[in-house]
This record gives structure tokens, sequence and C-alpha cells, in this order.
């Protein structure tokens, strides 16, 4: 089910990134419409690469990057998990917010470390159900509740 981050969360995660998203490099893993990957770019992101598997949305996400001309943005079609474990490029910001329920956060952030996709000091940007426990290896920066959606930005 496809749950686009509300403006007020997005705003207050960008608000938590200015003083690093200035040419950061990204990774929207579930990017799904692609507002907060495409959002880092407008906000001076160097780049993102932006991983969808669903066909719709790959195709309306190659639109929006074709209709904001930028070379910035990389769309992957694939599925998340099995990208992550043929990537070979670093980030320093990752944006997660994968289906709820299904135990991909812990999954992709354990992918994340094991093929050493974050850099130094990277974050993590996670939206999950409430209750979930994040891996012992991620310290919490901020966080915040918005119904029953939970988001938080990690360091490793």
């Amino acid at each position: 089910m496809l749950r686009p981050t509300p403006d007020r969360v997005r705003e207050t995660l960008f608000n938590w990134l200015q003083p690093v998203i200035s040419g950061a490099s990204c990774l929207d893993l579930y990017a799904g419409t692609g507002s907060l990957g495409l959002e880092a770019v407008s906000r001076g992101a160097s780049s993102v690469v932006l991983v969808e598997n669903d066909p719709a949305l790959v195709n309306q996400l190659a639109e929006n990057i074709k209709t904001l001309d930028t070379t910035e943005a990389c769309l992957e079609r694939s599925e998340a998990l099995s990208w992550l474990k043929h990537n070979t490029r670093q980030f320093d910001v990752v944006f997660l917010d994968p289906p709820f329920g299904q135990g991909l956060i812990e999954k992709s952030c354990d992918l994340l470390r094991e093929m050493n996709c974050l850099k130094p000091r990277a974050l993590i940007y996670i939206e999950a159900e409430q209750g979930l426990q994040l891996p012992s290896y991620l310290t919490i920066k901020k966080q915040g509740k918005a119904g029953q959606v939970k988001y938080m930005l990690a360091g490793v």
C-alpha cells in the first residue's frame, strides 16, 4: 500500500537534514512516488538513487525526473533488498519508508551495513509503524509521530 510521506513530516525531516543535505549523496530505497529523494535533490543533494519495483510507479518516477530535467536523480527498477545486495555505492543519507509490517526496516538496515553502503556519519531516515525496535547499532538523533506513523532520523 502506497503511503506518501505527509507534507508536515517531510518538512520536519528536511529541517532536520538542512545542515547536511547540500552536496549529499542520497538513497531513496523504497521510492514509491519519489517525494523524499526528489525533494533532497531540490534542496541541494548532489545525487539520489531512487529504487522502486512497481512498474506504474517506475513509469511515473521516470516522467517526474524527465519533467524536472535533473541529472542528479538515478532511477533503478528493482526490489529493494535485492538491489542492496548488488550495490557498490556509499551514501550520506538514506530514506527508508518501506511497506509496514514486513520486517523490511531491520533487513534493509542490516544490508546497508553489511554491504558497506553508508559513509561515515551517514544518516538514515526511517518511517515505520509504532513499536518498531531499531537495530542496536543505530542511534536515534531525532524522532516524531504522526498518527500511527513513527518517523526518525538515526545515525550509525
